[in-house]
């Protein structure tokens, strides 16, 4: 088995699978409100469907995605992280928040088989 050597001092990036780095990203996006998510592999990256504005690619050990025409970038070994910043970029008064363009969007859902309401 091969070893890796890692220079002293030099930046290291913890590389994780990306589906199943874009899957934690999910469900940290999820905890944030981010609930219409769709996620797809390929290739070796993951690319994360959040909002009509927004997607995250996950490749060579980043998270990717763009902020008002600008590259941002986090680590893909955290998640949580990345979710924090997408959150508190895309989840302000001028955005509003809500994923896919639901902005008139009734707040809850009825159910029409059981008449509950879910908010």
């Amino acid at each position: 088995m091969p070893v890796l050597s890692i220079r002293t001092g030099a930046l290291y990036v913890p590389w994780r699978d990306p589906r199943e780095a874009t899957r934690l990203l999910r469900y940290a996006l999820h905890r944030h409100g981010f609930t219409h998510t769709y996620q797809s592999n390929g290739n070796g990256m993951s690319v994360l469907s959040v909002l009509i504005d927004l997607t995250v690619w996950c490749r060579n050990g980043l998270f990717v995605w763009n902020e008002k025409g600008r590259g941002a970038c986090h680590p893909a070994d955290d998640p949580a992280g990345a979710a924090r910043l997408i959150s508190r970029h895309h989840r302000g008064p001028i955005s509003g928040g809500t994923p896919f363009g639901e902005r008139n969007a009734p707040r809850g859902h009825v159910s029409p088989l059981t008449g509950s309401r879910r908010e």
